[in-house]
């Protein structure tokens, strides 16, 4: 977490936007892969699929939660 100058309180979300278009399928999985990341980056789960709330999982493991639609 960094230091919001604004406010004064820790700042967990950045202010940044960086808007990607997503036309091509390389740069649809490139994104969703740093999605599914995410946790791992943060020290929750070692493995994307790991974390409860991810689309990376396995859509046939038992417990899933989200699923995801591939449109292609």
């Amino acid at each position: 977490m960094k230091f919001n100058k604004r406010s004064g309180d820790l700042q967990f979300w950045t202010h940044d936007n960086h808007a990607i278009e997503l036309h091509r399928p390389r740069i649809i999985e490139s994104r969703m892969k740093y999605i599914h990341d995410n946790p791992v980056r943060s020290g929750i789960v070692e493995k994307p699929e790991d974390y409860l709330y991810s689309s990376a999982r396995n859509p046939a493991t038992a417990g899933k939660l989200l699923g995801i639609e591939r449109f292609d």
